[in-house]
């Protein structure tokens, strides 16, 4: 079984988006899929339940009040983590579920920073709990063309690992309309017509390979 976490303290910054979006793109590939909301918020519950019938179904688990016990013949177990988290007992918890961890990040100065401290923090708490899990970072939410993407996509790229490597920046997701209609719908941008979700599924692929590849698993 494959496990995937989204996951940033900071809040909206598109984590339920990132979520969403991989469930329906498994799930559209025949894959069972299981998604855990640990955010109270309940958004990534809300939109498996307003997920068309007639469409490929996905587990919903509202991990916050009960136990997330995952099936035996689950091929994606996706995590969708809690906003202003800072319980490192709870952040401990999340990672040792994981396999690969996606940090999103919102174009902003004060996003920026709590970034790297996060990224610093997170490399410490692996190191306690699970060694081999894999981090890496995408833009999220960027208007096309701007500065501030400009500026996100030079910072991320710069963030090293403790070990002086480099953190995997994997893409830019831009600010889309798409992801609107389609959480409207209960589905994933990858169930729309491709000729309708084109850009958008492009600036996915880096994320695909990457969690399809070994360097994202332990």
């Amino acid at each position: 079984m494959r496990s995937i976490l989204v996951l940033n303290p900071k809040g909206g910054c598109g984590k339920s988006t990132l979520v969403t979006t991989l469930a329906g793109y498994y799930a559209e590939r025949g894959k069972s899929v299981v998604l855990a909301d640990f955010d109270p918020q309940g958004s990534s519950m809300d939109w498996v339940a307003g997920r068309p019938a007639d469409h490929p179904p996905i587990r919903a688990v509202a991990a916050w009040e009960e136990p997330l016990r995952v099936p035996k013949d689950t091929d994606y177990l996706i995590i969708d983590s809690p906003a202003a988290i800072h319980n490192h007992r709870v952040m401990g918890d999340l990672l040792r579920r994981a396999q690969s961890v996606i940090i999103p990040v919102l174009p902003s100065p004060i996003d920026m920073r709590h970034a790297a401290r996060f990224v610093a923090e997170m490399m410490e708490l692996r190191r306690v709990v699970n060694q081999e899990v894999k981090l890496c970072t995408v833009a999220n939410r960027v208007r096309d063309h701007t500065l501030a993407a400009a500026s996100l996509s030079g910072y991320l790229e710069s963030l090293k690992l403790p070990d002086g490597h480099k953190l995997p920046f994997l893409t830019v997701l831009r600010a889309s309309q798409n992801y609107v209609h389609a959480a409207e719908r209960g589905l994933s941008i990858f169930e729309f017509a491709r000729s309708a979700t084109l850009p958008d599924r492009e600036q996915w692929e880096p994320v695909l390979r990457w969690l399809n590849s070994t360097r994202s698993q332990p």
